[in-house]
């Protein structure tokens, strides 16, 4: 059983040559524009499936009838299953997760299987899986950087670095948050945030988030309404709850870590992504939240649009659901899953706080569950603020519910959501 995270910090001796400077810059332009075709492909899945042209995804599921709400899933299962074991059969190759190409294969992944394994992601999410659409983008990023790392035989450190700098880049570029990303790529894929990484992972993202508003809209994910100075029963909840959310970040390391270790083979590859996104869409018909990522859930928490009924309900209902998509075998990403689990915990939690507005608790909920369960709490800062853009007065109660539950979930538990995905 893994019990650390390996991060390689690089595994050696760093030269930064103007050959990597230009394969950095080479890399940013080609994630940026991975992210935005790989955006227009979510999105015409979701309006070619879902029959709509214009709002959310949510409302687009809440409007469709009840078979079609079954159907569309299962559909995404049936092309999951087949195209896993198209791969498998005629592809092969390391097509793995990014995180495993940077920490086992010195940052090499095979483009073709990565590339497709990232399409049939996007399908998959677009058509309901409960899982996240960065995984594409960052798989994109780290191909192209793998690529250009082998044509000019870089070095192991220099490649390493450089698909870390790809996956943030892709990350960066498909939710506009340049520094953010960077900071991801250094704290959870590399392991460490020095002067030497900084450059380069500011720079990738950078380029990467300015190509993409070529072909993506330049617009604020969660526009959130409050921004309150802190009083002290914000504080109050930042330092009770940190460790709270900490505690909780732990069993969700461990949820994932035991579905991604039983994905299906032989027949049941088939049968497995069919069967558990049906089923999610007969869970759907009353839960229509449950469906997709959780970009919505996490704005109707932050906007307090939801009820404390509705909110415990979907709090163990997305993780399961998001567990049960991994463990069928569904590729896809668990950041936006990941921040609407946190969300609807710090919903939860706020209601138990007088005086606390419901949607300031789920923000301090989302980061601090993020910081936790990705082992990253200052790129888990960076990416809150700059998902919500409009929060600077509650920084300190972020860094109070952040640093609680980082520090107790590292007590607990070594690994992340995403090292503990790793082969064992």
């Amino acid at each position: 059983m893994l019990s650390n995270s390996p991060q390689p910090n690089l595994g050696g001796p760093l030269r930064l040559t103007p050959l990597f400077w230009g394969l950095l810059v080479a890399t940013g332009v080609a994630a940026g524009i991975a992210a935005g075709l790989l955006m227009w492909l979510l999105h015409a899945v979701q309006h070619l499936t879902w029959h709509y042209r214009s709002g959310g995804f949510f409302d687009a599921v809440a409007r469709a009838p009840a078979w079609q709400v079954v159907a569309v899933p299962a559909a995404g299962g049936v092309l999951i299953g087949f195209g896993r074991r198209w791969l498998r059969q005629h592809v092969g190759g390391h097509g793995g997760e990014v995180g495993e190409a940077i920490w086992l294969h010195q940052g090499h992944l095979d483009a073709i299987p990565t590339l497709a394994r990232a399409v049939l992601s996007i399908v998959g999410v677009g058509m309901g899986a409960a899982l996240g659409r960065e995984g594409a983008p960052k798989q994109a990023g780290a191909v192209a950087a793998s690529l250009l790392a082998g044509w000019a035989k870089l070095e192991a450190p220099q490649c390493r670095l450089l698909a870390a700098c790809g996956a943030g880049a892709g990350m960066a570029a498909v939710y506009d948050v340049p520094f953010g990303g960077a900071l991801f790529a250094l704290e959870v894929l590399l392991g460490g945030i020095s002067l030497p990484l900084v450059l380069p992972a500011l720079a990738a993202s950078a380029i990467a988030t300015a190509t993409s508003w070529l072909m993506l809209p330049h617009a604020v994910n969660y526009d959130v309404s409050f921004a309150a100075a802190p009083g002290a029963e914000m504080l109050a909840f930042a330092c009770l709850g940190g460790p709270v959310l900490g505690v909780a970040a732990v069993g969700y390391v461990r949820i994932i870590a035991w579905a991604d270790g039983r994905k299906p083979r032989g027949w049941r590859q088939l049968a497995m992504p069919v069967v558990v996104l049906a089923a999610l869409g007969l869970c759907a018909l009353r839960y229509p939240q449950l469906l997709g990522n959780g970009k919505d859930v996490v704005t109707q928490t932050l906007d307090a649009r939801t009820g404390l009924g509705l909110v415990a309900a979907l709090l163990p209902l997305r993780v399961i659901a998001t567990a049960l998509c991994l463990a069928s075998g569904a590729p896809g990403g668990l950041f936006t899953p990941t921040l609407a689990v946190g969300a609807l915990l710090g919903a939860v939690l706020g209601h138990a706080a007088p005086g606390l507005p419901p949607g300031t608790a789920a923000l301090l909920g989302a980061a601090g569950f993020l910081a936790a369960a990705a082992q990253g709490p200052v790129s888990a800062m960076a990416l809150t603020l700059e998902l919500t853009r409009r929060i600077d007065p509650l920084a300190v109660p972020l860094l109070l519910a952040i640093a609680g539950a980082a520090v107790t979930a590292r007590m607990l538990e070594q690994r992340s959501i995403y090292s503990a995905r790793l082969p064992r």
